[in-house]
């Protein structure tokens, strides 16, 4: 009896090893890893591909699908994996592949994969509809039973954030940042004011600010965006957190609620970055301060002008003047009330009107010293030419500025 006990115990034992050997076996045949070429080829081959084209092109799925391999990975994000993808025509263009929480499939319609949700369907919802030259290209969408992928152009220099803290050797003139925040504002405004209904991006922030070949600002990911409805709410809700560490406004920790003002508290979070070349939340800044509170103690100081990135503050006083006008626009976005922070459209017409107020100085100081030096035979008009040239190239896009402007009365609102 008992050894007939022992028989069947060890009989059971080997069913049981047995058991567990072939679900490895069949975990590992297939099982699917991030970034896992061949398993990925396999569902595609499983699974047919549905694909939505946005805009004209010249490449297939297959081809995509193809290169989406480790070793073309160029980002990571909260809702997906960035590839650099090189198609046949020798074209690169972005594909950022959903995370497999980010997908879902109508169970009515699995082949056609018709029942999508979360960052797949906002953004393709989104960026379907949008057209505006600071904002990403939306090339089109394929997807299958396992597998999302949104297409985009492909930007030569990455991200915002990427320029201002991973380059090491490198710096942005101040001329290029200040492009990028205003085209970044105009993004922004279109979103907010030139869309029916409007949209909230929820997620502003450095990394999420593209650049394209010539410097141009292209606002992309758009995996949070809610779409407002004429009531001013959003038109679904949403149990994910809106926004990233060091970006969020503060009244969403309280309000739990996203408006057009988070967007632009968020957005003047980035221009203090691009002022002081500093993260958020960054090691340099004394006592663990988040850059928006230690900016602001900073104001009204003698040094108030040590804020500003340390590679910029040698620039003409034209230049540095221009800088803290911006910055106190900044100040304005990240004011704590959301009601008293100005709209985007708003920040883009004063960033714009402190550009044009230098360009009216410089003209005004140019024909003042040309009038000096007339009856002097040109000698010093060479003199001044000279000047003028020098700041020509430093400026690194032919705009010769050396008139000082003054301070936005508004910026002491914030």
């Amino acid at each position: 009896m008992v050894i007939a006990s022992l028989i069947a115990m060890v009989v059971a034992m080997v069913l049981v090893m047995i058991g567990i050997m072939r679900a490895k076996g069949g975990l590992r045949k297939g099982g699917k890893g991030e970034g896992d070429e061949e398993s990925e080829a396999e569902g595609g081959e499983k699974w047919p591909w549905q694909f939505t084209p946005f805009q004209k092109l010249s490449f297939s799925v297959d081809e995509v699908v193809r290169r989406l391999v480790d070793a073309n990975v160029i980002g990571k994000g909260c809702s997906g994996v960035v590839y650099r993808v090189d198609v046949d025509n020798g074209e690169a263009i972005a594909v950022k592949k959903l995370w497999p929480s980010s997908c879902a499939v109508n169970t009515k319609d699995d082949a056609g994969g018709a029942g999508v949700r979360d960052s797949f369907s906002a953004e393709v919802r989104t960026l379907g509809t949008i057209r505006h030259k600071n904002i990403v290209r939306f090339l089109g969408c394929c997807w299958n039973k396992n597998t999302r992928l949104l297409m985009y152009d492909y930007m030569a220099n990455g991200s915002l954030g990427g320029l201002l803290h991973e380059r090491t050797g490198f710096s942005l003139e101040w001329d290029l940042r200040y492009r990028i925040v205003l085209g970044a504002a105009q993004g922004l405004a279109y979103l907010h004011h030139d869309c029916v209904p409007p949209i909230v991006h929820r997620d502003i922030k450095a990394n999420n600010i593209l650049i394209g070949l010539d410097f141009e600002p292209y606002i992309a990911d758009f995996g949070l965006a809610k779409l407002v409805n004429a009531e001013g709410d959003f038109g679904r809700s949403s149990n994910t957190v809106a926004g990233s560490y060091g970006y969020i406004a503060p009244e969403y920790g309280y309000m739990m609620k996203i408006t057009e003002k988070s967007d632009v508290y968020s957005y003047g979070v980035v221009v203090l970055e691009v002022l002081t070349g500093k993260q958020p939340i960054d090691p340099t800044i004394p006592d663990g301060l988040h850059v928006v509170d230690w900016v602001r103690r900073r104001r009204g100081c003698a040094s108030y002008m040590d804020v500003l990135d340390q590679s910029m503050r040698g620039r003409p006083e034209s230049e540095l003047d221009e800088m803290l006008q911006v910055l106190g626009v900044a100040l304005l976005c990240v004011n704590p009330y959301p009601d008293e922070r100005p709209t985007m459209k708003d920040v883009a017409a004063m960033l714009k009107e402190i550009r044009l107020e230098r360009e009216e100085y410089a003209k005004v100081d140019v024909l003042i010293k040309g009038s000096s030096v007339a009856p002097q035979g040109g000698t010093t008009s060479s003199s001044s030419s000279t000047t003028s040239s020098s700041l020509c190239q430093n400026n690194n896009n032919n705009n010769c500025f050396s008139a000082t402007t003054s301070q936005y009365s508004s910026s002491s609102k914030a």
